[in-house]
Formats: C-alpha cells, sequence, structure tokens
C-alpha cells in the first residue's frame, strides 16, 4: 500500500467522511424540526377544538399556546435553515471592522 502525500494533510477519505458527518447532521436536524412542527401543528389543532367546544364564542385561550410555543418554533426554523458558518464576505467585512479600532 502506497501513501500519497497531500499539502493540506487531509485526505480525500478524510474528507468524504467530515462532509458524510455534516450532512447526516443536517438531516438529523431538518427529522427533528419536522417533527416539533407536527406537533406544534396537532396539539394547537387539539386546543382548539377543545376552545371550540367548550367555550365557542368566549375568550380565545389557545391564543397563549399558539404564540408562546410558536416562538420557540420560529427558533428552532432559524436554527435548521440559517447557515451555520457566515459567507466569507461577511467575515472580511468584519475583520476589517475589527482591525480599525
Amino acid at each position: 500500500m502506497t501513501t500519497t502525500f497531500h499539502p493540506t494533510g487531509i485526505t480525500p477519505e478524510d474528507d468524504t467522511a467530515e462532509l458524510r458527518e455534516l450532512a447526516v447532521t443536517r438531516l438529523r436536524k431538518r427529522r427533528e424540526l419536522q417533527a416539533h412542527v407536527l406537533a406544534y401543528v396537532l396539539v394547537n389543532l387539539f386546543l382548539n377544538g377543545i376552545w371550540l367546544v367548550t367555550t365557542p364564542g368566549g375568550f380565545y385561550w389557545p391564543m397563549f399556546p399558539l404564540f408562546g410555543w410558536g416562538i420557540g418554533v420560529a427558533f428552532h426554523i432559524w436554527d435548521v435553515l440559517a447557515p451555520e458558518n457566515p459567507p466569507e464576505d461577511r467575515i472580511r467585512r468584519e475583520m476589517d471592522r475589527l482591525s480599525r479600532r
């Protein structure tokens, strides 16, 4: 077996393993988000059903869990869909800003 020199020290196999790990992590995060949104929708439909059966014209109390839990769902969506690493141009701008101090 022969070994080849890679200037970066990272072999193609290492790179593939890192990409696979990143892909699996992202897919798990998306699956967890799907489960969270499904639970949010089903539970809030159930609560709205209770409200509709018990006090259809009364105070709309399901708004509290809708809004409260909705904030958590919004942050979960942001965590999954926002890029983990900032784009290179933003990094460069921040470095320039810091160097002017």
